[in-house]
């Protein structure tokens, strides 16, 4: 599959080429398009003059920041090059930390990390090994959509699972949405529904003669004593 950025893992002296690899899709969701219903024919969007009302050719959109109400500072492409962010095409690692110091907030986009060419293979792994035996996640810094983001790397089956940290102000506050909340409700208040509710009450049941048996045993309560006891075999679920 074709990854989504090439570069190199570095930890101390040993680095090695890798490749970055999206660990989850959105190919599977169903989409609509929008349709003339008259003609049955896909509809396009324009761009359109705010104020003008008429179609803006490809050649004259730009960008701007909105320094006013109404009024905008336009921002040529050549100002926005200037100040990009150069990327080394490098994941140098810079720390170790507990993952469970990781608020799970700011963790965002999952990647899977795997070695880009056959020699870097026994580097990735040392790297890998190197990592698993510490017990940590990883820290380092990498350059994506002409972003520099923090990403977190962590041991995952045979390869790396690297996720894109988010930055301290794209977290909102909880505080701000649970304040009002109580902040402590005791276990004899609690509806009883949570006592008797049951996780595989939840999940769906899948069809077939195997399933029906299993969902049969764990659907039921435990045996009577006098089965586990007695000589004769126990009674087979029917079905």
């Amino acid at each position: 599959m074709r990854p989504y950025w090439k570069g190199y893992l570095k930890l101390a002296l040993v680095s090695c080429p890798i490749a970055l690899h999206a660990a989850c899709s959105t190919a599977e969701r169903i989409a609509f398009r929008q349709i003339n219903k008259a003609t049955g024919n896909r509809l396009r969007q324009q761009l359109i003059d705010e104020e003008t009302r008429e179609p803006v050719a490809p050649e004259h959109k730009g960008r701007g920041y909105e320094i006013a109400k109404g009024q905008y500072l336009v921002v040529e492409e050549a100002e926005l090059e200037a100040i990009e962010i150069e990327s080394t095409h490098t994941i140098e690692i810079d720390s170790f930390v507990l993952r469970s110091e990781i608020d799970q907030r700011f963790f965002d986009t999952p990647y899977y990390v795997t070695p880009s060419e056959p020699v870097g293979q026994e580097a990735f792994t040392v790297i890998r090994e190197a990592m698993r035996g510490k017990g940590m996640v990883a820290l380092g810094r990498l350059v994506l959509s002409k972003r520099e983001r923090v990403i977190a790397l962590e041991p995952y089956d045979k390869g790396l699972l690297g996720t894109t940290l988010r930055y301290p102000y794209e977290v909102r506050k909880a505080e701000d949405y649970f304040c009002d909340l109580p902040l402590r409700r005791t276990c004899a208040s609690l509806p009883s529904t949570f006592s008797t509710a049951r996780p595989q009450n939840l999940t769906p049941r899948p069809s077939g003669t195997a399933t029906r048996r299993r969902c049969w045993r764990t659907s039921r309560p435990s045996r009577p004593a006098p089965f586990k006891s007695a000589s004769r075999p126990l009674p087979r679920p029917i079905g």
